[in-house]
């Protein structure tokens, strides 16, 4: 596994730069912004039309063959949540949206391991898939309207289902938002947290004041020496700072999550508006992941069930490959089983990460099938 950190993408318009930085899950507000039409083309399109140099000729390829061509799928994540996306002391990449871009990558090369992991903090990672640094971004990132719609990026099925809420230590002896007069609440920027924790505090009549970082580990310091009472993220992300807390500061039971959510917080997998051709790709990688769970397919059976009869279970030879059937997506038509047996389907995933035999802990509850009260439903693969 490849190792390549991020902090801002250079050459980007700065107009461009605060338009990606609108929204977000690590904490931050969206900016009523939106990026220049013209810039955005300019991405787009390489070289202006007057350009001396420029010629008719343009490049065809669409990110999927360029990854193939390549040979290595180069993924934006969060390096600094555990659970979800972070470095071992081994120097390895783990965590939930780590296994998805382990997903894709099986799915488009065969090869669950090549990947080259770019972190991004907050405010870089959609100016860095606009400046094509990245593939694909899977790092904690909400889907909004404005983001779909005026920052030139197309969001997949959404793989964790999440929301806002506040991190409290236990001896401020603070129940809700309701009792947090006059507090100081640290939240990261370029995010949407911001947005919401302003909308969740008025509506309470409550006044405080707010602590931005760019990132998680100046935010953690800062809520480490007291310069902030609250701290608000997403719940998974408090989760597992929580998890990971020092024991000399109390260990976990030092600190709460207070029951309230202050918002929706899709996090999905996000491509760059225009290449069709990869967006399903990504997408259908993320819904095999599903499909998989709903058919009882894991990767300790997925060679059992390589072995059924296409006539007796059609739904289950389509998915595996085994008729050769071809939607057009652009891959190979045993994809899913490349997934399967090199990472595993989403409960496998899941589980292994953040689920409630992890250090975090966290019930599937709205991330789990819909035939079991949760969201997850994946399009019939025919």
């Amino acid at each position: 596994m490849r190792r390549r950190t991020l902090l801002l993408p250079v050459l980007i318009p700065p107009i461009l730069m605060l338009a990606a930085c609108t929204g977000g899950d690590d904490g931050g507000a969206d900016d009523p912004g939106l990026p220049d039409d013209d810039l955005v083309e300019d991405i787009d399109a390489g070289p202006a039309d007057d350009d001396e140099n420029a010629t008719d000729e343009t490049p065809t390829d669409g990110t999927l063959a360029q990854v193939r061509s390549r040979g290595v799928l180069n993924c934006g994540i969060n390096g600094q949540v555990p659970g979800f996306g972070f470095v071992t002391p081994e120097g390895t990449y783990e965590g939930f949206d780590v296994e998805f871009c382990q997903v894709v990558a099986a799915a488009v090369l065969g090869d669950a391991d090549a990947v080259e992991y770019i972190e991004l903090t907050a405010e870089a990672r959609l100016t860095a898939l606009q400046a094509r640094e990245i593939d694909v971004l899977i790092r904690n990132t909400t889907w909004t309207a404005l983001r779909d719609g005026a920052e030139n990026v197309s969001f997949a099925t959404t793989t964790f289902y999440d929301g806002q809420g506040m991190m409290v230590r236990t001896d401020d002896g603070f129940s809700s938002i309701a009792d947090m007069q006059d507090t100081v609440v640290c939240t990261l920027s370029g995010t949407t947290t911001e947005l919401n924790l302003e909308s969740a505090f008025s509506a309470h009549g409550v006044d405080y004041e707010p602590l931005t970082f760019e990132d998680n580990d100046t935010l953690r310091e800062a809520f480490l020496t007291d310069r902030c009472d609250g701290w608000t993220s997403d719940k998974s992300q408090l989760a597992a700072f929580k998890a990971e807390w020092p024991t000399d500061e109390g260990g976990p039971d030092a600190l709460v999550v207070l029951d309230e959510t202050m918002s929706k917080e899709p996090l999905s997998p996000a491509t760059l508006d225009g290449d069709v051709e990869w967006f399903d790709t990504v997408n259908w990688a993320v819904i095999a992941t599903i499909q998989a769970w709903e058919f009882g397919i894991d990767s300790t059976n997925v060679d059992e069930f390589l072995a059924v009869d296409p006539e007796e279970n059609p739904d289950v030879a389509r998915f595996l490959g085994i008729d050769d059937f071809n939607p057009g997506l652009g891959l190979d038509a045993d994809f899913a089983v490349d997934i399967l047996q090199q990472v595993g389907n989403y409960q496998e995933i899941y589980e292994r990460t953040v689920g409630p035999d992890t250090a975090l802990g966290l019930e599937p509850e709205l991330n789990n099938l819909w035939t079991e009260g949760g969201l997850l439903y994946a399009p019939p693969y025919r």
